[in-house]
């Protein structure tokens, strides 16, 4: 709510973001500043007395992290999309650390899988809504990449080292063979899609295969590890 109080005036020159209830005048923007910020502050209220000042501090962060570093960079930096992985990959942490009261290994994995999932995931976006993008002026890498080479290539990257994260838990005994196996048939099958993606013919055509793999490929992923833990591990 907040992140959308703060960017109306560029919500609505982009034709995706038009029909958001601030650019779209379905909300009051008053109200929305005020009801997002009550929204905030319960919940780490409620983090901190139900669960633990750990869960309640991630929470905190990922505000921090997204209203006052992500959302101003969208409009200067060209790692915007990397500063707002960071806050994506903290709520993992926050259900860690509510649970056990810390954060261990395995919940760190767990943020380094999200923060790296979101970059061919956005980067599909962001190559798909370009020309939005340019029209407010956002410099981040697809809008400066005309061939979409950098922009494939960095998606490939990340699905490399995203995939790699998603092998430790069974590396570190923290999960089964079972596990490893499924994990390398849905790494395989995300990485294709990333390889086809930096193929310069049809590239708006495989962007959005990227997306539908990566929507599709998250929860199969994290349901693996769950799955295994509950019975194997």
């Amino acid at each position: 709510a907040i992140n959308q109080w703060m960017e109306s005036d560029t919500d609505a020159r982009m034709q995706r973001t038009a029909d958001r209830p601030l650019p779209a005048g379905k909300i009051p923007h008053g109200s929305a500043f005020v009801l997002g910020w009550i929204l905030n502050m319960a919940g780490l209220g409620v983090l901190f007395a139900q669960t633990n000042g750990t869960a309640a501090f991630f929470a905190l962060m990922t505000i921090v992290t997204y209203l006052a570093w992500y959302t101003p960079a969208k409009r200067w930096s060209r790692w915007s999309t990397e500063i707002g992985a960071v806050a994506g990959a903290f709520p993992p942490l926050i259900g860690w650390a509510a649970a056990e009261g810390g954060v261990t290994a395995l919940g760190w994995i767990l943020f380094g899988i999200l923060f790296f999932w979101q970059i061919p995931h956005f980067m599909a976006i962001a190559w798909t809504y370009r020309k939005d993008y340019a029209e407010v002026s956002f410099p981040m890498l697809p809008v400066r990449d005309a061939e979409g080479g950098k922009v494939a290539a960095w998606s490939l990257v990340a699905t490399v080292i995203l995939v790699g994260l998603c092998s430790l838990p069974a590396y570190l005994g923290l999960s089964s063979r079972y596990y490893l196996g499924v994990t390398i048939v849905l790494g395989l099958w995300f990485l294709i899609r990333a390889i086809a993606f930096t193929r310069s013919p049809g590239r708006d055509r495989t962007a959005r295969s990227l997306f539908i793999a990566s929507i599709l490929w998250l929860p199969l992923q994290l349901g693996a590890l769950v799955t295994d833990r509950i019975l194997f591990y």
